[in-house]
């Protein structure tokens, strides 16, 4: 079974939560904070293995969620961190973002390790929050949540040469004379209806991947016939072998299929215009071939850059040919670089991990809605997540955070008075403007 495509769910591992604890020495009386932090959530990390070659294991688990961290313990030691969760795929992979369809990363090279949705780091124990003035606090942190998405993981055949070509062109057959594998192969179109590789032994030492890819159609860019299920594949190969009929079987002119299937690449692609590209005229075995082939020269002399193809007469029932074209591919991959076409990945911003000083970093807003008096910011709801709203200590200290934001004095300006409700996130808290806190 050959899958291309999928959707999963990932997510990092929490952090562990920071915990309140004191010391309990027998000669130290008045004792101290010793609370530890908690440990770092496992990240979800894809990595190449050449050994795989479909997507198939994705089609029977669709959830990948990494184990969190340890909580802190007592006499200050830190929780344990959480091992990273290794997901195995197939070189060609490109993982794409489902929800913003930005492409998270292109992996082509045996051991390429990625991380995909990271873990959140651990709370910080009341050790942590020892002051002068506060020398025994009663504060801890609770975990930071890790990083969860859905993405789509598209597999691209990484393949030396692809054959391209209308159904029932020959590319099957060629494939399995040239090389050990067994394609399947029928007198009707779309036989291949997913790829199949072959390792070509060219025969002086010299050998290659080849690809037979499914049957191309017009309207294909747009999603006609196998459309990108087939394109997607194409953008993997080093060079392209362009199987024609040339004995026009089907009824169609050998020259017109020529000029739609390259349309519909540089449709899909532009930049597989100038991938490399060679002219397999196939079946000259049968009758009115060689009139064909003729007429195909003339015509193709007349293109704009057609003296660039160069064209190999063949036979894949006879083998007329096949050597030939077999030498002349395995030259052309000479002068190709190995490197295979990457995806553009765009940089990772810098992950930058919020801290309770960097409060001016916060930005939020105040709006009323109905009754309820909303505060709307990524920055404030991160703290209160971190935030034990079961320790009075911890939650005094959230309100003075907010005060100090000027989040009070904000409400106060659109009629926030005392006992008024306030939202923030999926929490509700009472208004005191008396004492400028908010619970």
């Amino acid at each position: 079974m050959f899958v291309d495509k999928t959707k999963i769910f990932v997510k990092g591992g929490d952090g562990g939560n920071g915990i309140v604890s004191y010391r309990r020495e027998l000669y130290v009386p008045n004792g101290g904070p010793a609370g530890g932090d908690g440990g770092r959530g496992g990240n979800v990390i894809f990595r190449v293995d050449e050994g795989l070659r479909t997507l198939v294991d994705f089609r029977y688990q669709k959830h990948f969620k990494a184990k969190p961290g340890d909580r802190g313990k007592v006499k200050g030691m830190h929780g344990a961190n959480a091992e990273d969760m290794i997901v195995r795929v197939p070189p060609g992979t490109v993982v794409v973002d489902d929800d913003t369809q930005e492409i998270i990363a292109d992996m082509t090279r045996q051991g390429q390790e990625v991380v995909i949705a990271r873990g959140g780091r651990g709370g910080r124990g009341n050790m942590r929050f020892a002051t002068a003035n506060n020398p025994a606090p009663d504060i801890s942190e609770n975990g930071e949540e890790g990083e969860e998405r859905w993405v789509v993981l598209e597999l691209k055949v990484m393949a030396d040469v692809g054959l391209v070509g209308f159904p029932s062109v020959g590319k099957s057959t060629l494939l399995s004379v040239v090389s050990g594998a067994k394609p399947k192969i029928g007198a009707y179109h779309f036989t291949t209806i997913t790829p199949n590789l072959g390792v070509v032994d060219v025969g002086d030492g010299r050998n290659f991947v080849m690809a037979d890819l499914p049957g191309l159609i017009e309207g294909a860019s747009e999603g006609v016939g196998l459309g990108h299920e087939f394109l997607r594949h194409v953008e993997r190969t080093r060079i392209i072998i362009h199987v024609i009929d040339m004995a026009a079987t089907e009824g169609r002119d050998p020259f017109d299929d020529w000029m739609k299937i390259n349309a519909e690449l540089r449709q899909y692609n532009e930049k597989l215009s100038d991938r490399p590209q060679i002219i397999a005229a196939n079946k000259m075995d049968m009758p009115g071939a060689d009139e064909q082939l003729e007429l195909f020269k003339e015509q193709l002399a007349e293109v704009e850059g057609g003296d660039k193809y160069e064209i190999m007469p063949m036979s894949s029932l006879t083998r007329q040919g096949v050597q030939e074209l077999l030498y002349r591919a395995a030259d052309v991959l000479e002068t190709v670089p190995e490197q295979p076409l990457i995806e553009e990945v765009s940089e990772l911003a810098e992950r930058k991990v919020y801290k309770f000083e960097e409060r001016d970093q916060i930005k939020f807003r105040v709006f009323r809605e109905d009754e309820i008096f909303v505060v709307e910011s990524e920055g404030i709801e991160r703290l209160m997540r971190r935030t034990n709203l079961n320790s009075y200590d911890a939650v005094m200290r959230f309100a003075r955070i907010l005060r100090n934001l000027g989040v009070d004095k904000e409400l106060r300006k659109i009629g926030a008075k005392d006992g008024d409700i306030c939202r923030i996130g999926h929490y509700q808290f009472e208004f005191f403007e008396g004492t400028d806190y908010i619970f």
